[in-house]
């Protein structure tokens, strides 16, 4: 079963391409990305890589978390699932009001 890790804190200049290569020394990368803003189209800070096992995942956590990877201190941990306020779920503009 494939894990999904957050990247945090990540440097600017950090690409996908970087991000494969960091954790590939932990176990097989499934996806390494980079989140990038959708208007300038540079670094949020953060990204997602998927590995192959979770034992693998582990192992890149332990050793990763807390590390530098181009001047800056990255946090690595299980990637949570969104849930629907983050997404953003109720965005309409008037609410129901409850009958009493």
């Amino acid at each position: 079963m494939s894990k999904k890790l957050f990247i945090g804190n990540l440097s600017f200049e950090v690409t996908d391409f970087d991000l494969e290569d960091l954790f590939k020394q932990y176990g097989e990368v499934l996806s390494a990305k980079v989140i990038l803003d959708k208007f300038s189209g540079r670094s949020r800070g953060f990204g997602f890589v998927e590995m192959n096992a979770d034992d693998t995942a582990q192992a890149a956590i332990d050793a990763l978390n807390g590390t530098e990877v181009k001047g800056r201190s990255i946090a690595v941990s299980i990637a949570r699932e969104k849930s629907e306020s983050d997404r953003g779920g109720d965005r309409g503009g008037f609410k129901k009001r409850r009958s009493y």
